[in-house]
């Protein structure tokens, strides 16, 4: 901004001056010491001598050049650019023409560090359709990844198995840079798990999507917008990390751009061990069958189970962006990820009857797949006239991915009572997996007047997904592995959703709005390749299933966002109002219809439900935000009606094992209704530069209404999860940070889960003027983020216990170089990525 009014000065100056002619000519070019990155907008002030005035200057354009006339005489010469140590030229005598040359500008060390201050900072804006959340310098999450760090964003949950919530709702939908991705690993957050948490620059959380957004996910939307470098010439970081157990990692992010083009790449190599180990008590009772008791063949049985999991992963992500004209540019990119696991499960289980152990075996699972995926995507972005908001973009995707997986198991007697006991079998699954995705999509943006813009597109994603499994069983007695017919099958699937929408946003005095509507029309597509006949798979499962399915539904989805600012132009704080009203769908994904089981062990098995519908949501919300100078308030209420909406229910089979044990099944279903309120609080406190006090609480209820099988699985249940942080800078500049994460005890149709808290811990220092980052950080300092339920139905009652990862240490350096000088874009041009945000936005 300085530099700016220094221009208009100089302009006014120039107009008004009593010389009578300026015939020499001053040049020179201006660029930062030790890059030689040239700097743009860099001032040059000419103040004439003894009087000390101001008698003219200029401005560096992009390539850092300058050109002054002035009148002859002797100057005081300054050469100054924000965030750099000014260059003086002291009684300097000016007769001739002259050329300065190259001037080479240093950091300001000092004036850098009050920059970075406020830029680490995790801050708030709201805005009509969502809340953005400008990712701070998080401690926690560095050697860390993307997973960690949405655990730290308000409204957000990451549970012990990585599933992300939203609100405590599960249906929430994850896009990067505005569009479904490769790198979010088609619908598995898993793979989030799996990429560095430095790559992203803020996480939009859009609780009321507008209609510009798909409507899948009932929860909302969670939008991850990836870190864009801006900055003129070559450019990059460097991050190695390693910890306990063992973890070790290198990312390399790197850039070089030009006025020309942008050519950018993120690489990442990362091996791990995330020892997970569960537990279960499971209590069986008598079953009524045909009016006949039947007593279990045990009363008792207790699992207790341990996981090595070894993980190599491979990201690539490279592109270039091309400026066609000042008004247009074209972006490619590839993503490449390949991932190799390797995981050994021991499994002791302990049987009793009568309160005494009867038998104690042990389950061995080695699991072996490789994860071989790859996403071209192409961007274009055209703006129209002198407004920048004028724009149209298209966008087109193809991603593939494809998973082999192999699973060997067997099983031995530690202790038996059985004098010939019947050994367990040899099982062996083998399981690939083809997905293939295309997005094409186009958006129109017309600003009306000053206030006003009109919105148009459409976007097509066709999804195919094709899962061949087979489970191979020895026969006892020729010793041969043969194939189980029952299970075996292939199952190839089709999602195909095309959409065209529309909105009109305005705003008048401190009044705005958007609304939109979207028409969406989706096809779910199954064909069943199975070895038994229908009658067979009736018998096989204990219900009717569809082979061969093609289900078609059109629906409208309305979005209404309304703010109201009720902070004065003249106030020093800002405070408004926000309601948003949207109706969404939760589609169900292809493992969820799949009817043929998948086995975590002999006796529970998850098996998928064909005839399972889409749900359809209708949600309210209601949001105040008041920001003073140090202090943010963010708040909200919301309901949501969802019918159809999906449930897990457990049941027995009926089956048993070879060795007498029941077969338990999970199956998802489509309950009748599904009820939530709830309320959410937050603030962002930062009453000094050393310290930043960041905190967030949700309460919610839900309630669902719906039988299965003549089960009434209704239930209510109330649960909230709080989070807590605080970043404080000790003497020799060395940071702090503390998070806190509590979630209540929650309940279902048929579990009871407790409480779970965990702590982080982080620790960093600044080091080489700032370009060397070195911390150390502890996620779950008490080793305590650990699952405990208890599930009781008509048939068992199980306790069980689980930890998808332990207490992980990490030391982690950051090094980067040549970050420091942000790009001006005067044109309004640069990154062509279209990240999804609504440019008709206003902040609270």
């Amino acid at each position: 901004m300085r530099q700016f009014i220094y221009s208009f000065i100089f302009t006014v100056l120039t107009c008004t001056s009593l010389y009578a002619q300026k015939d020499i000519k001053v040049e020179g070019k201006v660029v930062e010491e030790g890059s030689n990155i040239p700097l743009e907008y860099a001032t040059v002030t000419f103040k004439s001598k003894p009087d000390n005035k101001i008698i003219d200057g200029g401005i560096t354009d992009a390539n850092g050049y300058f050109s002054v006339e002035i009148p002859s005489g002797t100057y005081d010469i300054s050469v100054e650019y924000i965030s750099y140590k000014a260059k003086n030229y002291l009684d300097k005598t000016i007769n001739d023409s002259i050329d300065l040359g190259t001037v080479s500008l240093a950091l300001d060390v000092e004036s850098l560090n009050e920059v970075e201050i406020v830029a680490e900072r995790t801050s708030v804006e709201i805005k009509l359709d969502k809340k953005v959340y400008n990712i701070g310098k998080d401690l926690t999450t560095a050697g860390g990844t993307v997973s960690d760090a949405l655990n730290n964003v308000p409204s957000v949950s990451v549970d012990i198995e990585g599933a992300i919530s939203l609100r405590g709702n599960e249906n929430v939908r994850i896009l990067i840079n505005g569009k479904p991705s490769a790198l979010a690993g088609f619908g598995d957050t898993n793979v989030l798990s799996q990429l560095p948490a430095e790559a992203i620059e803020r996480v939009e959380v859009i609780t009321s999507p507008s209609a510009r957004y798909d409507a899948e996910g009932t929860a909302g939307i969670l939008n991850i917008i990836l870190r864009q470098k801006e900055t003129l010439g070559f450019n990059g970081s460097f991050n190695f990390t390693i910890g306990n157990p063992d973890n070790v990692g290198l990312n390399a992010s790197i850039n070089y751009r030009t006025e020309k083009y942008n050519l950018f790449s993120n690489l990442s190599w990362r091996y791990y061990d995330a020892p997970r180990n569960s537990f279960n008590d499971v209590t069986y009772f008598d079953r009524v069958v045909d009016g006949e008791t039947i007593e279990p063949e045990y009363r008792r049985i207790r699992e207790d189970q341990e996981v090595e999991r070894l993980n190599r992963n491979y990201n690539a992500n490279v592109g270039m962006e091309y400026f066609l004209s000042e008004k247009s540019s074209i972006t490619g990119s590839i993503f490449y990820r390949l991932g190799s696991d390797a995981d050994l499960s021991l499994n002791n289980s302990e049987r009793f009857n009568n309160g005494v152990i009867v038998e104690e075996t042990l389950r061995r699972e080695k699991e072996t797949e490789e994860d071989n995926s790859y996403q071209i995507a192409i961007n274009y972005v055209k703006q129209f006239g002198e407004d920048r908001d004028h724009k149209l973009t298209a966008d087109f995707q193809y991603e593939n991915d494809a998973e082999d997986g192999f699973t060997f198991l067997n099983e031995d007697y530690l202790t038996t009572d059985q004098t010939d006991p019947e050994p367990f079998q040899i099982e062996q699954e083998i399981t690939t997996e083809d997905q293939k995705e295309y997005l094409i999509q186009a958006d129109y943006v017309l600003p009306i007047g000053e206030d006003s813009r009109f919105e148009a597109g459409f976007r097509s994603n066709l999804e195919n997904e094709v899962t061949n499994y087979r489970l191979e069983q020895e026969n006892l007695e020729t010793g041969e592995l043969v194939v189980n017919d029952t299970i075996t099958n292939v199952f190839d699937y089709d999602e195909n959703v095309h959409a065209l929408y529309s909105q009109y946003g305005t705003k008048f005095g401190k009044f705005s709005f958007l609304l939109g509507l979207r028409l969406e029309h989706t096809q779910l597509k199954g064909d069943i390749d199975s070895r038994l006949s229908d009658e067979e798979l009736v018998e096989a499962f204990g219900f009717p299933i569809q082979t061969n399915f093609d289900n078609n539904y059109l629906g409208l989805f309305p979005t209404v966002n309304l703010i109201y600012n009720l902070s004065g132009s003249e106030s020093d704080s800002e405070e408004s109002i926000t309601l948003g009203y949207n109706r969404r769908i939760n589609r169900p994904r292809g493992w969820f219809i799949n009817p043929f089981p998948t086995r975590s062990s002999r006796t529970n098995v998850f098996q998928g439900n064909p005839s399972l519908e889409p749900a359809f949501s209708n949600a309210f919300d209601i949001g105040y935000l008041k920001r003073w100078d140090k202090l943010t308030l963010t708040s909200s209420v919301y309901y949501q009606v969802e019918t159809n909406s999906f449930e897990r229910v457990q049941e027995n089979t009926g089956q048993q094992t070879t060795d007498g044990i029941d077969i338990i099944r999970t199956i998802p279903i489509n309950l009748s209704t599904n009820k939530r309120t709830g309320a959410e609080l937050g603030f962002l406190y930062n009453p000094n530069k050393w310290l930043r006090l960041n905190s967030s609480f949700n309460f919610f209820q839900f309630e669902t209404d719906g039988d299965f099988n003549g089960v009434d699985y209704s239930a209510k249940n109330t649960s909230w999860f709080a989070r807590f942080s605080s970043k404080v800078t000790l003497p020799a500049k060395i940071d702090w940070q503390t998070n806190a994460f509590y979630r209540g005890a929650r309940q279902d149709a048929q579990s009871d889960t407790d409480g779970i808290f965990s702590i982080d811990l982080a620790f960093s220092k600044e080091l080489f003027n700032n370009n060397l980052t070195v911390s150390l950080n502890v996620r779950d300092l008490l080793n305590s983020r650990k699952r405990q339920s208890t599930t009781t139905t008509d048939f068992f009652e199980r306790y069980s216990e689980f930890q998808w990862r332990q207490r992980q240490v990490n030391l982690s350096l950051i090094y980067r170089f040549n970050q420091q000088l942000n790009k001006r874009d005067r044109n309004g041009r640069g990154n062509g990525n279209n990240n999804g945000d609504d440019d008709f936005d206003f902040e609270g």
